[in-house]
């Protein structure tokens, strides 16, 4: 027989497995979104880099992909009960996330093309952060190492070189994080 100090710590022991397990699940499931969104906005950056005319049908693209991509991944991520609705969960907040977003650089502060391609990234990876407070403190490290290097760029690439230095850092570090949290 256990007394009830014993009890109790069984119980929390068995409540951080849970834990762990959970955020462990929330990681393998976030890690594909954010590789594919890594993936995809590699070749958005390739693409605008070789057709500059076309920038803005390539980012809806590119956009349109992510989000069915993500909806799906979430919706099919067999976690829970739940997962569907998770799914229009995710949805209505990329709607959020893409009109709040177009009300800022357009209608407020009407960036040029060359702010436009550094505010979305850095828009996002707030988002990243702010997940980070519920998920776990890899979307913080993510979020903030590839601000700050987008920030970089902004400052230090010229010209047509910028779409290429965000490739690379923008790209490449999101399939990064999300190589590095499929191993956490």
């Amino acid at each position: 027989m256990i007394d009830s100090q014993q009890a109790s710590a069984a119980l929390n022991d068995i409540n951080d497995v849970v834990q762990r397990v959970r955020q462990s699940q929330v990681y393998q499931i976030a890690s594909l979104i954010i590789i594919m969104w890594g993936v995809l906005v590699f070749l958005g950056y390739i693409a605008n880099y070789t057709w500059p005319p076309q920038g803005y049908a390539i980012w809806a693209v590119v956009d349109l992909i992510g989000i069915a991509g993500s909806i799906g991944i979430a919706a099919f991520s067999g976690v829970g009960p739940g997962a569907g609705a998770f799914a229009i969960r995710l949805l209505m907040a990329f709607l959020l996330f893409i009109a709040f977003g177009i009300f800022c650089s357009v209608v407020l502060g009407h960036f040029g093309p060359r702010q436009m391609l550094v505010f979305w990234p850095v828009f996002t990876m707030l988002f990243y952060a702010l997940a980070g407070l519920w998920f776990g403190y890899a979307f913080i490290v993510i979020a903030l190492g590839t601000s700050a290097l987008i920030v970089i760029g902004y400052f230090y690439a010229g010209g047509p070189a910028l779409l290429l230095w965000m490739a690379v850092v923008h790209g490449g570090a999101l399939v990064l994080g999300g190589l590095w949290m499929r191993r956490i």
